[in-house]
């Protein structure tokens, strides 16, 4: 057991910890059904050395996060957010490495470099944001770092689905995993299909390939 106070220090002075005086959205749904998605608020830390999960801040290229203890999302998970102030949307995928006490349910402390990629200056603080879960367990892994690349090359676009095509080894020491993913911008729609080579012995990326078709 890691107590939190010991590691509770990088969420203050480097970042916007959750301060009760700030009004958030509560919205029931959240915790009867951890599939729908929800209004909330995201604010942004450093991290630091050790969580609760037992998980870096650096893992998943930084695209991490911390949520209450009462959350139903639990250690390694994925949660998807949506800046729902940014033209036409803009989502990114977390990974769930912290557990922070007092959090309410629908806020979760982001690290800045995820808080960036929502498309707003750190110096905003707090963000409202749609909280959308993975609940597809093939985006988690290497799935998800896919889709981060994809949402990133076509910015303006939202994700509108996607889901796993084929799994296989090519080699002794290379996987390859395709994908599909539907974009929608206004009346535009595009069809994208991506595949990304890895090592899952050294959990190693080896390349990405993404085209329309």
């Amino acid at each position: 057991m890691f107590p939190y106070y010991f590691y509770q220090l990088p969420y203050y002075g480097n970042s916007f910890p959750y301060q009760s005086g700030i009004p958030y959205e509560r919205n029931d749904a959240f915790t009867m059904d951890e599939r729908q998605p929800v209004h909330g608020q995201v604010t942004w830390t450093y991290g630091g050395p050790v969580t609760k999960c037992e998980l870096p801040w650096s893992e998943n290229n930084y695209m991490t996060a911390a949520v209450g203890e009462d959350s139903p999302y639990r250690c390694g998970q994925f949660i998807r957010l949506k800046n729902i102030q940014a033209p036409y949307g803009r989502e990114i995928v977390v990974m769930v490495v912290d557990e922070v006490e007092g959090y309410p349910s629908n806020r979760i402390n982001i690290h800045r470099k995820a808080f960036e990629a929502l498309g707003v200056n750190p110096s905003v603080g707090v963000l409202n944001v749609e909280i959308i879960p993975a609940s597809d367990s093939q985006m988690e892994g290497w799935g998800a770092r896919l889709l981060h690349v994809v949402e990133t090359a076509y910015p303006g676009y939202r994700m509108k689905e996607y889901h796993l095509l084929t799994k296989t080894r090519v080699s002794e020491t290379t996987m390859k995993e395709s994908y599909s993913f539907k974009l929608q911008k206004s009346h535009e729609t595009l069809e994208i299909q991506g595949d990304i080579f890895y090592n899952p012995e050294l959990n190693r990326l080896r390349t990405i390939q993404i085209r329309e078709v």
